[in-house]
C-alpha cells in the first residue's frame, strides 16, 4: 500500500471531538459524585449534581452534530458504564479497611460508598435519557432543518431532560418517600435542569461540521 493511500485510509478526528467527548464523559461523572451532596440554593433542597449535568445533553448534541448518531449512541452507553464501574470502584474502595494513621475511612465510606438504588436509578435515567435526545436531535436535523442550531439543542433538551428527571425521581424515590416529595424533587430539578440548559445553548457553536 503506497503512503498516500495509508494517509487516506486513517480516520481523521477532529480535535474539537475529542475536547466534547473528554468533556461529556468528565461532566457525567463529576455530576454523579457532586450529587451525593443535597445543597440548599435559594432556600431550596437540590442535589449539587443538578447543575453540571444538564450540560452533558448539550455536550451529547455537540457529539452528534460532530459525530454522528451513531458515535453519539456508542458515548452514552460507554458512559453509562464508566459510572457503573465508578460507583462498584468506590464501593470497593469504601470497604478496604483504612490505614489507622488516616483516621478518615468512615467519612470516604460515608460520602462514597453508593446507595445502590439512588446509583441505579441515576445512570438508567442517563442513558435512556441521553439515548431519546440522540432520536429527537436526529429527527430535528433530518425533518426539520439544519439550520438554527440553538432551536435543535432545545427542542431535543425539552424532551429528554423530562425524560431523565421522572425516571429518576420515581425510581430513586418512588414508593420510599412521600409522592408529594417525589414530586417537588422532580419539579425542583426540572427547573434547575432546564435553566443550565439554557445557559448551556452556545456549546453546540463550539465547531460547524456536521456529520
Amino acid at each position: 500500500m503506497s503512503s498516500n493511500a495509508a494517509t487516506s485510509s486513517k480516520i481523521i478526528i477532529p480535535k474539537i471531538a475529542v475536547l466534547v467527548v473528554s468533556a461529556y464523559i468528565a461532566a457525567q461523572m463529576l455530576s454523579d459524585i457532586a450529587s451525593l451532596k443535597i445543597g440548599v440554593v435559594a432556600g431550596l433542597a437540590v442535589d449539587m449534581g443538578t447543575f453540571i449535568y444538564p450540560i452533558t445533553f448539550t455536550l451529547r448534541d455537540t457529539v452528534h452534530k460532530v459525530l454522528g448518531k451513531r458515535n453519539a449512541q456508542t458515548l452514552i452507553i460507554a458512559a453509562g458504564v464508566i459510572n457503573v464501574f465508578m460507583a462498584l470502584y468506590l464501593k470497593w474502595a469504601a470497604a478496604v479497611p483504612s490505614d489507622p494513621s488516616w483516621g478518615l475511612g468512615s467519612e470516604f465510606s460515608a460520602i462514597l460508598a453508593p446507595v445502590w438504588r439512588i446509583v441505579a436509578a441515576s445512570i438508567v435515567a442517563e442513558v435512556v435519557s441521553e439515548l431519546v435526545d440522540t432520536e429527537v436531535y436526529e429527527w430535528f436535523v433530518t425533518k426539520i432543518t439544519q439550520r438554527y442550531q440553538w432551536a435543535r439543542v432545545l427542542t431535543s433538551n425539552s424532551v429528554s431532560v423530562p425524560v431523565d428527571n421522572a425516571i429518576f425521581a420515581v425510581g430513586a424515590f418512588g414508593w420510599m418517600l412521600p409522592w408529594g416529595i417525589v414530586w417537588e424533587i422532580f419539579l425542583i430539578n426540572l427547573i434547575v435542569k432546564y435553566g443550565m440548559t439554557l445557559l448551556s445553548l452556545p456549546l453546540i457553536y463550539v465547531t460547524p461540521q456536521e456529520a
